[in-house]
């Protein structure tokens, strides 16, 4: 017996929303890949490329918010794809921002991948059944929200409380 592992108290960790949902995306995302390789795009490209196709010009932080993806990512994502062609980005507006909007080569690839993505997306939800897969949607949204608030209450905990001298009052207080 392993002395280290009998001291762990691994109780309840099969049921972790974490590995549960990175281990099924990952299946989900590795279906996708597959599918939509053969039209010359993974699985991400395809989601980004579809999120700008539906909003262009979208400003790069609205697109990091909507694919929930932190801006790094984003960014970096966007210029491999600026690279390939597929879209551009625009020097920084008056408040700053950037905007991405598709090129001719980014809509073919789309035209190109759709079909493919059309038969694997129907077969997963011929298999589930379409009203099992709209209220599991609905329970991916939920759970989504549910995430993002919390995430906000776990970053509140994270943060140090540190203390703020006022040299008027000659005291200490505690600030967040």
């Amino acid at each position: 017996m392993n002395t280290k592992n009998s001291q762990l108290h691994l109780a309840g960790t099969s049921y972790c929303a974490s590995f549960n949902v990175r281990k099924t995306a990952r299946t989900i995302t590795s279906l996708y890949d597959t599918a939509l390789g053969r039209g010359g795009l993974g699985a991400a490209s395809f989601a980004l490329l579809v999120a700008v196709a539906k909003s262009e010009p979208v400003a790069m932080g609205v697109l990091a918010k909507t694919l929930a993806l932190d801006p790094t990512t984003m960014t970096r994502n966007l210029y491999r794809m600026q690279q390939r062609g597929l879209l551009t980005i625009s020097a920084r507006s008056l408040r700053r921002q950037r905007f991405v909007t598709l090129l001719p080569a980014g809509r073919r690839a789309l035209e190109d991948c759709l079909p493919f993505w059309r038969r694997v997306q129907r077969k997963v939800v011929k298999r589930i059944g379409l009203n099992r897969w709209k209220q599991f949607l609905a329970e991916l949204g939920r759970l989504s929200n549910v995430a993002t608030e919390l995430e906000l209450s776990v970053r509140k905990e994270r943060e140090p409380r540190r203390e703020v001298k006022f040299p008027a009052l000659g005291k200490c207080a505690h600030a967040k």
